[in-house]
């Protein structure tokens, strides 16, 4: 794959950031990738140490990293990862007050330099954050949508091919609604290859399968102890870019604007979207059973209650 000759701006030089701008580069998915971070001299230093990979990797574009936002005038997409990481204990709504003044601010910056821009919300809770990005930026809600089912399938499907002994990439999966513990990762869409896990893996199996992936991000930062994952969210977030860059039209799971469909209204809630160069282009909606309707109820509540609190 050849630079699309596109500009990618990645606010926020911290771990996810980083991550992100590590895989943009190895994908080759712009001509220029800009690094932008508060605190001087991170971006810069990470953006020159990524920027050195590419006689290894065949990336002909620039890395730059800058405080400055004049740098990131005309981008055609800006990833968000700005703010503070989880730490043990913590929940992601632990997060809200601190971060959406963060996101506030960041997003601001990024209208009066990128008015056309597609944002990729990846800050947590993302529910609550990428609300806040589409409120405060005006923008159409097609140019706004959040990184959360990518991740959290990405974690289900690696899951399921572990219990089925099988290779990741022969697993799809879905899942949808809150990026938190309401979250619904669907068993009754979960297939390899084509044949449904339910019929491969006991009804056991797949609930413990199921909790795994809703506290999935939770395991790792109490492993890590003083972060949260970033290597795969760095990844999700680019998987995004990339098919808005590319127009590849890939249907992704991504929190996006509900205005009715699945008999939602008013709030961002992952779900199935076709990604292209506008963004959201479309949602795939589809039936669901009742108890997953009342499943995904559950993640509407919740992410009422962040929008509430985020005071917008």
């Amino acid at each position: 794959m050849s630079e699309s000759g596109k500009k990618l701006t990645i606010v926020g030089a911290g771990a996810v950031g980083t991550s992100a701008a590590h895989w943009a580069v190895s994908r080759k998915v712009a001509q220029e990738i800009v690094m932008v971070d508060v605190v001087d001299g991170i971006p810069q230093g990470k953006a020159l140490d990524i920027s050195q990979s590419a006689p290894l990797c065949g990336f002909h574009g620039s890395v730059i990293g800058t405080c400055d936002y004049k740098d990131t005038a005309g981008s055609d997409v800006v990833i968000i990862t700005a703010g503070l990481a989880r730490k043990p204990g913590m929940s992601r709504d632990d997060l809200l007050s601190k971060n959406v003044e963060i996101v506030k601010q960041v997003t601001e910056n990024i209208v009066s330099q990128s008015p056309e821009a597609v944002i990729v919300v990846v800050t947590n809770p993302i529910d609550a954050m990428v609300y806040t990005v589409f409120k405060v930026s005006g923008f159409p809600k097609n140019r706004v949508v959040g990184m959360a089912g990518v991740l959290d399938s990405a974690r289900y499907r690696t899951f399921l091919a572990k219990a089925l002994g099988v290779a990741p990439r022969d697993v799809t999966a879905l899942v949808m609604g809150i990026h938190g513990d309401n979250m619904l990762p669907l068993t009754r869409l979960a297939s390899v290859a084509g044949v449904p896990v339910e019929q491969l893996l006991s009804k056991q199996q797949l609930e413990e399968i199921v909790r795994r992936t809703k506290y999935g991000g939770g395991e790792i930062v109490q492993h890590l102890k003083t972060g949260s994952a970033f290597t795969t969210p760095g990844l999700c977030a680019i998987e995004m870019a990339q098919s808005v860059l590319f127009d590849e039209k890939r249907v992704l799971p991504c929190a996006a604007y509900l205005e009715g469909e699945f008999g939602i209204d008013g709030v961002f809630l992952g779900v199935p979207v076709v990604l292209g160069r506008g963004g959201v282009e479309r949602i795939v909606e589809f039936e669901l059973t009742e108890q997953e309707r009342a499943a995904l109820e559950k993640s509407v509540e919740a992410v009422k209650k962040q929008v509430a609190a985020t005071g917008l």
